[in-house]
């Protein structure tokens, strides 16, 4: 088992018992029926690989970068398989090798060393995106650019505008009878794409009486480091968060809206062991801790069709599912729908839409088929990349939908 650099996971993937259990949950499987395509799968590749059996090559590369990380296949195993953690270790262990070479690798290890992490550098790029589309030039020069960057810009929501993407207060108030205190993960993202959830959410939770704080050191959580194979720039990051929420000082909760970032903060301790342990304690997504606390007031009625979709590194990351069920229920009118997919990946999963298209146009299409049916005026879901994908799917297909953080929904009905 010497140099594959896959040795120290050889452990994890001896808990697969091989059953199939995980095969009709996992995206890519569906879509292949290809075996080393699953889950099952894509662990006898990296036991062979860390048993010496077989060499670490484009085989496994292209099988672990093909997942979508998406982890039903957790959900789904009885034995207990720890499938996210071997998959970022797999891929470490094949970008130590040199197996992802070329312009693509080079462009995403520059935006996410360089851009998704940098608050200054994301922000005047989002900045100058805007600017783009305000004055229609996105449009003029779309069909000048390759079929691959017109697709990628048919994902790409408009970015708001500047007031809208400006930074939260370090402390907000708690209104009412103060119950608590807790600390925000505003995100790398969230703050430039969706500063409107993050508002929501700050106001919903004072106005449910706790005080909220956001540690101005923060930056990003690191999960799209570590699905791409970075996993010691992602834990610089993660370090970095250690340090900045230990200085909030003493909070009931570490609150964050966005699922990836909740899974990945979630898990420090897998990361760093004892120093990430205390704070990977203390994560709450909000419709989860909310849930909990239980909602104050009564909420104004919402008369309108909603379907909720689970993101994949809530349901099967967090293991939260029943929360937003539950928050969205109490709001007066509002008709929740259930549709046939909602466990299931979008095809997001970080940046796999701009890395896979074609996998994940494919497993968006099933999950698209399943909202459609279901005739939802809105459709909640609470993850970015989610929030986006669904979008994007929705506008191709021409549906009048209008895509929500639940949090937007509950903070309509109660601010």
């Amino acid at each position: 088992m010497e140099g594959s650099g896959l040795e120290a996971l050889h452990p994890g993937t001896l808990d697969c018992v091989h059953c199939g259990l995980c095969l009709s949950s996992c995206p890519t499987y569906r879509v292949t029926g290809r075996e080393t395509s699953s889950p099952r799968g894509r662990v006898y590749l990296m036991r062979g690989v860390a048993e010496g059996e077989i060499p670490l090559s484009g085989t496994l590369a292209d099988e672990a970068y093909l997942c979508l990380g998406c982890r039903a296949c957790e959900t789904a195993c009885p034995s207990g398989v720890a499938f996210g953690s071997l998959l970022e270790q797999t891929r470490a262990a094949v970008d130590d090798a040199g197996l992802r070479r070329g312009w693509a690798k080079w462009i995403e290890r520059l935006a996410l060393r360089q851009v998704v992490p940098r608050q200054r550098v994301l922000h005047g790029l989002m900045g100058g995106l805007s600017l783009v589309q305000r004055l229609g030039l996105d449009r003029l020069l779309l069909p000048l650019l390759p079929r691959r960057l017109r697709e990628m810009h048919g994902l790409l929501p408009r970015v708001p505008a500047a007031a809208d993407r400006r930074r939260l207060p370090r402390v907000t108030p708690a209104r009412g009878e103060k119950r608590g205190r807790v600390a925000f993960f505003e995100g790398c993202v969230m703050p430039e794409m969706f500063g409107a959830v993050n508002r929501a959410t700050v106001e919903l939770l004072a106005s449910q009486g706790f005080e909220v704080v956001v540690p101005p050191d923060q930056g990003c959580c690191g999960a799209l480091q570590a699905h791409g194979g970075e996993l010691e720039f992602a834990s610089e990051l993660a370090r970095a968060n250690v340090v900045a929420f230990r200085q909030a000082g003493e909070i009931d909760a570490v609150i964050l809206n966005s699922a990836g970032c909740g899974a990945a903060i979630r898990e420090l301790d897998h990361w760093l062991g004892e120093e990430g342990a205390l704070l990977a304690g203390q994560v709450r997504d909000v419709c989860e801790f909310l849930d909990q606390v239980g909602l104050r007031g009564t909420p104004r009625s919402l008369a309108k069709r909603v379907a909720y979709d689970d993101p994949c590194h809530l349901v099967h990351g967090q293991g939260v599912a029943s929360a937003p069920r539950r928050l969205l229920e109490a709001i007066p009118e509002l008709k929740l729908v259930a549709h046939d997919d909602p466990a299931s990946c979008c095809g997001a999963a970080g940046i796999y839409n701009l890395t896979h298209p074609e996998m994940s146009a494919a497993v968006l299409a099933s999950k698209l088929d399943a909202l459609e049916a279901a005739r939802p005026e809105i459709i909640a879901t609470g993850n970015p990349g989610c929030l986006m994908q669904l979008e994007a799917g929705a506008r191709g297909r021409g549906l009048d939908v209008r895509l929500a953080h639940p949090i937007e929904l509950l903070a309509e009905a109660l601010c």
